[in-house]
């Protein structure tokens, strides 16, 4: 199984390339397969998305970068998580890539992506504009881009397939995709995260406009437990406190200097345009300056 067309597999002892998606890749024990391997080798690369599109070229150190920051959320959190240590049936995580790669437990995953937002913003602001709601929740009237909301929405959208667009959703209709119990746990789960997240964000001087999670149920104790990446400049957008005060919105720790050129430079017709050295350079930056804030 290969996902993403052109996704180059690495070589890794002890592993077989099974999955590429859009920025990981998926790895299991040799001999194994991803619909039954208990583990789970994630390998962030250097690939970077924006609207649902695999962007050229990727940003150099990123994966490391999203991985340590990715890793010490899950640490942080203190809430049921898909990380694993090492163990005799896996062996430790290969060399060439132990500063980008997770061992995991492989969860059954719900087809949900579970997007919270505290600010108004993005895709939101341009909905909200023409109807004064964000995916069908609605807002009170007269907010600005970038007003923080009376309180946190989830938002959820479906997890499409390689190449399709993910779609939002209802959360009725995450309860007919999961049933009423599983949908209410993950709605939950998604807003007291994102609430303890925004404020250890909050005291380094960082806000959580938004984020989306990830979920998947623990084959071997049915627990949900919080999945894929979390919190990473890639799914969420972070921006700068003492700026957003002074009222300079939108300044941001996440990919949006990507989103803001494509924006300016693409029409979203066809491949997109190939980055600039200049985008890719100040990206990389401002996924470094985030860590530095929140990693101690």
């Amino acid at each position: 199984m290969v996902g993403l067309e052109g996704a180059e597999a690495l070589e890794l002892p002890g592993w077989d390339h099974a999955y590429s998606g859009k920025v990981r890749d998926l790895y299991v024990p040799t001999g194994q397969d991803l619909a039954t391997a208990p583990r789970i080798l994630v390998v962030a690369s250097d690939r970077v998305s924006a609207f649902d599109h695999v962007l050229e070229p990727g940003i150099p150190g990123k994966g490391a970068l999203l991985t340590k920051l990715s890793s010490w959320w899950f640490e942080t959190l203190g809430v049921p998580h898909h990380l694993r240590a090492p163990d005799a049936t896996t062996g430790g995580i290969p060399a060439a890539v132990a500063d980008k790669a997770m061992l995991v437990a492989n969860l059954d995953m719900f087809p949900i992506e579970a997007v919270v937002r505290g600010y108004l913003t993005g895709s939101g602001w341009v909905e909200y504009q023409e109807s004064g709601t964000v995916c069908g929740v609605a807002l009170p009237a007269g907010l600005e881009d970038g007003d923080r909301l009376p309180e946190p929405i989830y938002t959820p959208a479906w997890k499409a397939p390689v190449g399709q667009h993910d779609e939002n959703i209802t959360f009725e209709r995450t309860v007919e995709l999961v049933g009423q119990a599983d949908a209410e746990a993950i709605r939950d789960l998604s807003l007291s995260v994102f609430a303890r997240a925004s404020e250890i964000a909050l005291a380094e001087g960082v806000i959580l406009a938004d984020t989306k999670f990830e979920f998947g149920r623990d084959r071997e104790t049915g627990q949900i437990c919080l999945a894929d990446e979390v919190l990473t400049s890639d799914s969420s957008r972070y921006w700068d406190a003492r700026e957003y005060n002074a009222g300079n919105r939108g300044v941001s720790w996440d990919k949006q200097i990507v989103r803001n050129w494509l924006q300016a430079n693409w029409n979203k017709q066809g491949t997109p345009p190939v980055l600039p050295a200049e985008i890719v350079e100040r990206t990389a930056a401002r996924y470094r300056e985030l860590i530095d804030l929140l990693v101690h």
